[in-house]
């Protein structure tokens, strides 16, 4: 599976579960069991790949300003929802998250953000394709700590300062 197909089922699950969270992870794995499990472990490369590179501080502060807070699982989960957002909106989110302002037409938190179960749609459909739980990916693993200078996201000044677009559209 190429990056293209990988995103097709992204935006086509999506599309079809009309921006919910939960619906989008229910479509995702009834997708992915249309393929082979070689072809599912590859959606969970691309999927573990991008989650991995979208560990920095900065977007875990973008992802503060939007939830109003973002434990460590909050921001794990909001990774998820983030790729599950499509390509055009998690690669400007990860180049410059303060973009997330204009990229995202709304965000409710009550709703939004959340795309845990995202992440578990491969191994779930691995798991119900071939009866076995999903081999190690080969992928390095998550980076001990977020790239670039971590910053105080209880700062409401500071996140002000560092994300504009996003404080003046969804800051408290």
């Amino acid at each position: 599976m190429d990056e293209t197909e990988f995103w097709e089922i992204v935006d086509s699950t999506r599309e079809a579960a009309e921006g919910d969270p939960d619906d989008h992870a229910d479509l995702l794995v009834e997708r992915l069991l249309r393929l082979d499990p070689d072809a599912v472990l590859d959606f969970a490369r691309h999927f573990e790949s991008r989650w991995n590179r979208a560990y920095t501080w900065d977007l875990w502060g973008a992802a503060a300003v939007l939830l109003g807070g973002a434990s460590d699982d909050a921001f794990d989960a909001f990774r998820c929802w983030l790729i599950g957002q499509g390509r055009e909106v998690f690669e400007g989110g990860v180049h410059d998250p303060d973009t997330l302002a204009e990229l995202l037409e709304d965000f409710d938190e009550d709703i939004d953000g959340d795309g845990e179960e995202l992440g578990y749609a491969a191994d779930e459909a691995y798991e119900r394709l071939t009866g076995v739980d999903a081999p190690d990916l080969g992928i390095p693993p998550q980076a001990a700590e977020p790239a670039g200078t971590a910053f105080d996201f209880d700062d409401d000044a500071a996140l002000a300062r560092r994300f504009p677009g996003l404080w003046e559209r969804f800051g408290t």
